[in-house]
């Protein structure tokens, strides 16, 4: 098998069809975002309906849907992330008020919309958030800005955001009461279930060996379980220390697949996947077995502004996507100008091609979700209790579907903000689906024609950085292999400074390859380094002595405690 050849970008290539509607698997833990977000909604919309003021409900939502996020993180850095979360939405929140509350001028909210648009894409992706990223921020943010307002009332409305996101904090840190490592332990099993897979392909096909395709997939989720491992603020205990030697496990194993048994990383996954105790792999002192993570933690301690530079033709591209979409949507008379901007800010991803592929399955989802909404609209019109238990089961749906592909997911978001419009008063259902159809279609067009006219240039520049950086890394570590009897704890860092940077490497190098208009990549040196950074690593794990033994005769009982 020939190895995985970055396209030509020096001029446009083509966009993607295949596979951008296809289902995947949903998301091992989907039903906890699911789960969470009905929790944080129900109490303050079911509050609000006995006291027959549900036309305060856009403001406990945008607390409540904090409890969206923050699911894959340690529950001490999930405290953090969440509480910034909360503030965030409570922040972008407050602008967008002030601004209804001062002026009624469209084009001006238009505009506020999108620069702060292009604020929160840039501190998500900067701050590395997670799902859902920017858009529930956005759509809470720029609805906002349309609805009626005085100063005196914001107040009171930050009030009510602020108390029901505090109630999502609580929501999103509750199961820490039952399972404290559970992030960890997913992150952990999906590290060893993923590089198993890897291990068995290899055996399946040597031939392939040399081809760093396939290892990029299992090397990011071992990069994710680390990250996981050592975020700030994580317990240093037994449990997180028996995670770090099975994430080893699974480090050696992706630098040696030929030695390794994929049924003995299953077995340990599986266990993972319980309550059970965690598996301890015995074929190696404790002592050897987390050299370096010291300094993989110092290494990971990187400020996130140091991010931010890299992040600003992204953050032009929704600003200028977000306003020209909500000035056509104004200009063709639609009363929603926000729907449009929120549809340009959906759209953009790490690079072109996968704003491409966002784009259909936007406009997919939601022309189904109208569809969607036009059936549910008459059962939610008996009774408002009905309109809350609608939007509560919309809300569970999008959660539960959008991990196996967005424009599912969408299936549901659409009805549910098409109806949480009627929480105030009653909609013409008729005048809502063609607003909706015609700013999905002019929020699509327009935010993905901004994404042509803002190239992005500087993809090129992290895509050389990312070869130095993982170049000096063999060579740190192949300095090493040359001495006579390097010190294992260096030779431990060194293996897993050369894992992050080949990781680093593959998804700028992805990342890069799907941009049009800018130089020509370096495509033979990416393969070269590759190779030659993974051949380093194999001969690191090799010289350590970390090679799993094989247990071909059902090894699943000698991997426990």
């Amino acid at each position: 098998m020939s190895p995985r050849r970055l396209p030509s970008p020096g001029t446009p290539g083509r966009l993607p069809f295949a596979g951008v509607l296809r289902l995947g698997r949903p998301s091992p833990i989907w039903f906890k975002p699911a789960l969470s977000v009905v929790v944080a909604v129900a109490p303050p919309n079911l509050t609000l309906l006995a006291l027959g003021r549900l036309d305060l409900a856009m403001y406990t939502m945008a607390g409540s849907l904090c409890a969206l996020y923050a699911h894959n993180r340690p529950y001490a850095a999930r405290a953090r992330a969440l509480g910034w979360v909360v503030l965030g939405m409570v922040a972008g929140l407050a602008v967008s008020l002030v601004a209804a509350s001062l002026t009624a001028n469209a084009v001006v909210l238009v505009t506020v919309g999108a620069l702060l648009a292009a604020a929160q894409k840039t501190l998500c992706d900067a701050t590395r958030v997670g799902p859902p990223g920017n858009v529930v921020l956005t759509f809470i943010s720029s609805a906002a800005l349309f609805l009626p307002q005085t100063l005196g009332q914001v107040p009171g409305h930050l009030g009510l955001a602020l108390a029901a996101g505090a109630w999502a904090w609580l929501v999103g840190m509750a199961p820490g009461l039952l399972r404290p490592h559970g992030p960890e332990r997913r992150a952990v099993a999906q590290a060893l279930n993923a590089t198993a897979g890897y291990v068995q392909r290899h055996r399946e096909a040597p031939d392939a060996a040399d081809d760093p395709g396939p290892r990029a997939a299992p090397a990011a989720a071992v990069q994710a379980a680390w990250q996981t491992l050592l975020a700030p603020g994580a317990r240093t205990d037994a449990t997180r220390r028996a995670l770090e030697r099975l994430v080893v496990r699974a480090e050696v194993a992706l630098a040696a697949p030929a030695d390794t048994d994929p049924e003995r990383l299953r077995a340990w996954s599986r266990d993972l996947r319980g309550t059970a105790a965690v598996p301890h792999p015995d074929d190696l002192a404790d002592d050897d077995e987390i050299l370096g993570v010291e300094a993989e933690v110092a290494a990971e301690r990187r400020p996130w502004a140091g991010r931010l530079r890299h992040l600003a033709p992204l953050a032009a591209r929704t600003a200028l996507g977000c306003a020209l979409a909500g000035y056509v949507s104004l200009a063709l008379g639609v009363g929603r100008p926000y729907w449009a901007l929120v549809t340009a800010a959906s759209l953009y991803q790490a690079n072109l091609a996968l704003t491409w592929s966002r784009a259909v399955q936007r406009v997919v989802g939601n022309l189904i979700g109208v569809l969607a909404f036009a059936a549910l609209v008459p059962l939610a019109h008996l009774h408002q209790a009905v309109l809350v238990l609608c939007c509560l089961a919309l809300n569970f749906g999008a959660e539960a579907l959008i991990s196996r592909n967005y424009w599912l997911g969408s299936v549901c978001v659409t009805p549910m903000a098409l109806l949480i419009t009627e929480f105030a008063h009653r909609q013409d259902s008729g005048e809502l689906i063609t607003e909706r159809v015609v700013d999905t279609v002019v929020g699509t067009l327009v935010g993905f024609v901004a994404a042509l006219v803002v190239t992005n240039r500087r993809a090129g520049d992290r895509l050389t950085q990312a070869l130095s950086t993982a170049e000096r890394a063999r060579e740190r570590a192949a300095r090493l292999l040359a001495e006579p009897a390097p010190a294992p704890a260096a030779l431990e860092a060194a293996r897993r400074s050369l894992t992050a940077a080949l990781t680093d490497l593959r998804t700028t190098a992805d990342a890069a390859s799907g941009e049009w208009w800018q130089r020509a990549l370096p495509q033979e040196r990416v393969v070269a380094a590759e190779r030659s950074g993974h051949r380093t690593l194999a001969a690191t794990v090799r010289r350590q002595g970390l090679l799993l033994a094989r247990h071909t005769d059902g090894g699943a009982e000698d991997v426990r405690r």
